[in-house]
């Protein structure tokens, strides 16, 4: 039986359209349409429940050490109440997750994709080492995204934090709406925003307040359709799609979290093997020259010849085009290059481009 969030019957009384998603009833979109809710974030504010995401607390004199040695970007760096964006690979450089960590007072937690929680959960079990606790309290935890260029002064009217001095990827433990959370300012979306962690049995309250507040921004709940489409916009990786476990980090572009010069962490060896043997193939963005949407999986032609393929796709109301990012052999990667995407046996021309797609948005 699919799960739902504690904001479930929320959705329903807005008209949601609701599909399964990682073992979650979650909205794909409401009746306004995805492309309303993508103009929406990008122009004022717009809501999420992102509850299907997983958390996982560790804690423990050896928990530093120990989140090292199975992420890839340098934990070790983080100040109290800093995130970071980082990931898991395994030992042959494949990615097993990309993920949030935040270092609080007392522990840190991880943020992982709901589609990996309990592999997620398993693996880190499986590579425990030194004096640590892991907690899995995915499911106890409602997580809310507000995210646009008004989303401060939306949050604001909710909180005493002066917002104004938060950056981003930083967070802190308050009060939200009086309501006891995790508030940081990070998002999915490229746009400035905030991402809330409560209790389940607060999550409703909290989603009716924010709204409430968002309503002379023109605040409106956002689907996951929309959110899969704003995070394209930007080139942010998805997995399943962009990254998997036969994609390594510095494929995807990811070397700027991947710090080889640390100490021994998982993948290592593999990773800088490929680094010192050359990397092959690049994840790349591309336009379409002519009209078509590229789908996941789709081949990628250059003067006849497969070089790689479309790993996510779609039409970008942001920037009017249709827009894909794919791997393609070096050196088919450099941005202005010209090649093909083959959609149902007919190639249409795309060019590539340098990233992201939408060049306007409100993070700074």
């Amino acid at each position: 039986m699919p799960k739902k969030t504690a904001i479930y019957d929320e959705h329903v009384k807005f008209g949601a359209k609701i599909v399964e998603f990682a073992g979650f009833l979650m909205p794909i979109q409401y009746k306004n349409g995805i492309f309303s809710e993508v103009k929406r974030v990008r122009e004022t504010v717009g809501l999420f429940d992102v509850s299907h995401m997983g958390e996982v607390e560790i804690r423990g004199k050896d928990a530093l050490e120990f989140i090292n040695y199975i992420t890839i970007n340098d934990a070790s760096k983080l100040e109290q109440f800093q995130v970071q964006y980082s990931a898991m690979c395994y030992e042959d450089g494949g990615i097993v997750d990309d993920l949030l960590v935040y270092k609080l007072p007392d522990k840190y937690i991880l943020i992982v994709n709901a589609s990996n929680t309990d592999k997620d959960f398993d693996w880190i079990l499986k590579n425990k080492r030194g004096e640590v606790e892991i907690n899995n309290i995915s499911d106890t935890i409602t997580q809310l995204a507000i995210q646009g260029p008004d989303a401060e002064k939306v949050v604001q009217k909710l909180t005493d934090v002066d917002l104004s001095v938060m950056e981003f990827y930083w967070a802190t433990v308050t009060k939200v709406s009086a309501i006891d959370c995790i508030l940081s300012r990070t998002g999915y979306t490229g746009e400035d925003g905030f991402e809330i962690y409560v209790k389940n049995e607060s999550g409703r309250k909290l989603w009716n307040d924010i709204l409430n507040a968002g309503g002379e921004f023109k605040i409106e709940p956002v689907g996951l359709g929309a959110r899969d489409l704003l995070r394209l916009e930007m080139k942010y990786c998805l997995y399943g799609n962009d990254i998997d476990k036969l994609t390594t980090p510095l494929e995807a572009g990811l070397s700027w979290i991947t710090k080889l010069d640390k100490e021994n962490f998982i993948g290592k060896v593999a990773l800088l093997k490929q680094k010192e043997e050359g990397i092959k193939r690049r994840l790349i963005c591309f336009e379409m020259i002519e009209k078509g949407i590229p789908r996941h999986s789709y081949e990628i032609i250059k003067d006849g010849k497969n070089i790689g393929f479309v790993t996510s796709g779609n039409f970008s109301p942001s920037v009017n085009k249709f827009i894909g990012l794919g791997y393609v052999e070096k050196p088919f990667h450099k941005s202005g290059n010209e090649i093909s995407i083959d959609i149902r046996g007919t190639q249409k021309k795309a060019v590539v481009v340098k990233p992201p797609f939408y060049k306007n948005a409100s993070h700074k």
